[in-house]
Order: C-alpha cells, then sequence, then structure tokens
C-alpha cells in the first residue's frame, strides 16, 4: 500500500532531510516561523495540552549568552546558524486547559493538579510538539539542527524561569553546501514492530 503524501513531499520532510551542521547566510523571518507554527500546532498531543514553548534568539547578545552554554562541538554551529531556537516545555501548561479542552474543562484540575504529573506529560508532549516544530521547518524549505549537547540548568537561568524546563536547542536556516553527513543506518520494520 502507498502512502497519500507524495514521493517528493516524502523526500523534503523524511527520505532525504537530515540534521544540518551548516547553513547559508538567509536569514529566517519571523513570518516563516509563524507559518511552520500555524502548521504544528495541530499535531496530537494528550488532552491537546500544548506544552511547548519556543524561545527565538535573534540578538547578538543572548546568542553570545547561549553560546556560552553550548556543549564545545556545538558552539561554532549555534554561533553561525542565521535562527537559534530554545524549545521547552512550560510546566503549568495545565492552566490553559479550559481554553484548549472547552468539552471537559476539569482535565485542568482532575488529571493534572500536581506537579510531578504536569512535568512528565508536559516532557512527552512537549517532545512530541517539538518533533512536529522539526517536521515543519522541513516542510518551510529550511533545514534543523537539534541538538541535546548544552547546560539545561543554565539555560534553564539564562532564558527561562522554573516552570519551564529547556528540551532541545535547534539551529534552522537554509542548509548549506556541506550541511549534511552521511545517512546514518536506521532499523528496519522487523526490528521494531512486533504483531500480537
Amino acid at each position: 500500500m502507498s502512502l497519500v503524501l507524495d514521493a517528493a513531499a516524502q523526500d523534503l520532510l523524511f527520505r532525504e532531510a537530515r540534521t544540518a551542521n551548516t547553513f547559508t547566510d538567509e536569514p529566517v523571518t519571523d513570518e516563516q516561523i509563524q507559518a511552520v507554527y500555524d502548521l504544528i500546532k495541530y499535531g496530537p498531543t494528550a488532552s491537546n495540552q500544548n506544552p511547548l514553548r519556543i524561545v527565538l534568539v535573534r540578538s547578538p547578545e543572548a546568542r553570545e549568552r547561549l553560546v556560552a552554554r553550548m556543549a564545545e562541538g556545538n558552539r561554532a554551529k549555534t554561533a553561525a546558524a542565521p535562527l537559534v531556537a530554545i524549545l521547552a516545555t512550560d510546566n503549568e501548561f495545565h492552566e490553559e486547559l479550559p481554553r484548549l479542552v472547552p468539552h471537559a474543562p476539569q482535565i485542568k484540575d482532575v488529571l493534572y493538579a500536581e506537579r510531578p504529573v504536569r512535568e512528565r506529560s508536559a516532557l512527552l508532549n512537549g517532545a512530541l510538539q517539538a518533533a512536529y516544530f522539526i517536521v515543519g521547518l522541513r516542510a518551510a524549505g529550511l533545514a534543523a539542527g537539534p541538538m541535546g549537547g548544552f547546560d539545561p540548568a543554565g539555560v534553564q537561568k539564562e532564558f527561562l524561569d522554573d516552570d519551564h524546563t529547556p528540551l532541545m536547542v535547534v539551529n534552522i536556516g537554509r542548509p548549506g553546501p556541506d550541511a549534511w553527513r552521511s545517512r546514518a543506518p536506521r532499523l528496519a520494520v522487523d526490528e521494531v514492530v512486533t504483531t500480537v
């Protein structure tokens, strides 16, 4: 059975897309980011929660503060990327649930009253939304360089607050001529899928 999405779109979003390590100098506009978000906000999450928060690091001063908190191997590419985003979770996402789940506003207090429950849920659903964000960047013809190599406590202190937890840092832009490494292997379907 074939996929509904045409082969070119499959290539753009998955088969030919890779983590970018270098970018051209072409800027990434607020309009592009808005278009990406307006697409990916429809990705499913548990209880329609929207815990993802995105901090766009645009000013030279903010970029310098972020680069200082990146792992050594991620500093140069983070300094050079046209745009860098910090993806974080809002651990107080439940405050928005009465608006986001109008048919069951009570879930705010019934399911998510306790902070540890919210943090676990925000991590899972924020990671889902981060993945949608990366695919959305690809759909916009941009490349993403998501990274976990940074000082989470330092990034939280510098750019967030105690109610927000950093998930990843993502370099964004048009891929440069040497942006890609060779495609790494993936597991086959029979190594992943089990039928019971």
